[in-house]
């Protein structure tokens, strides 16, 4: 299993943070070791003093498949849920400078939180999803794939064309605007139309 992440998915994001708006998906990867799954707390790294989160949909892959054609896209998802990009902002802004790779500041352990899913037959469009995260109870960030750049079926077909993807892959598509700041204490709530998918604290 592995985690592949779109970056720079949404324009709003993109220039809250003052990066260009990509003209075709931009990806990296986080290994299997920064799943956490819902439910199971947080511990904040000693490593970072600006750890942000990244709300985003995630797409769970059910067909193993390479170089996928962008109109049969959708038959190699079957689930959707939602997740936490964990970022450790200040090292990734030493990266940037530097001009070195972000795995130090994006693939620590458990650095990708995941929720539940729910079957993509459950959902009317696809291109339509509403979700958003809470934290202590106050709504951070609010995004609907709508908005995305890159469709969900844009992004597996380019990814597939550089890595095969295999049954039980995690595709995080990107986050809104919104990101910000984590506290010690947080506690996370997101949420798929309205229903609550993901929930955790940092400690």
């Amino acid at each position: 299993m592995k985690i592949i992440c779109i970056g720079r998915n949404y324009i709003a994001h993109a220039k809250e943070l003052k990066n260009p708006v990509p003209e075709k998906p931009v990806f990296f990867l986080k290994p299997d070791t920064a799943l956490l799954r819902s439910g199971k707390p947080f511990f904040y790294p000693d490593f970072t003093k600006e750890l942000h989160y990244e709300t985003e949909l995630v797409l769970k892959v059910c067909k193993n498949g390479r170089h996928i054609a962008e109109d049969f896209a959708h038959k190699y998802y079957d689930q959707i849920g939602i997740g936490i990009d964990f970022t450790a902002r200040d090292l990734q802004g030493e990266c940037k400078r530097k001009g070195l790779p972000w795995e130090i500041a994006k693939a620590f352990d458990h650095s990708a939180p995941i929720g539940q899913f729910i079957g993509t037959d459950s959902l009317p469009d696809r291109n339509n999803i509403r979700f958003s995260l809470k934290i202590n109870g106050e709504t951070r960030q609010e995004g609907n794939s709508k908005d995305m750049i890159f469709s969900f079926d844009r992004i597996i077909s380019y990814v597939s064309r550089f890595i095969t993807l295999r049954i039980g892959d995690y595709i995080f598509t990107g986050t809104p605007e919104g990101v910000g700041p984590v506290q010690t204490g947080d506690r996370f709530e997101a949420f798929i139309e309205g229903k609550i998918m993901l929930e955790f604290e940092v400690k």
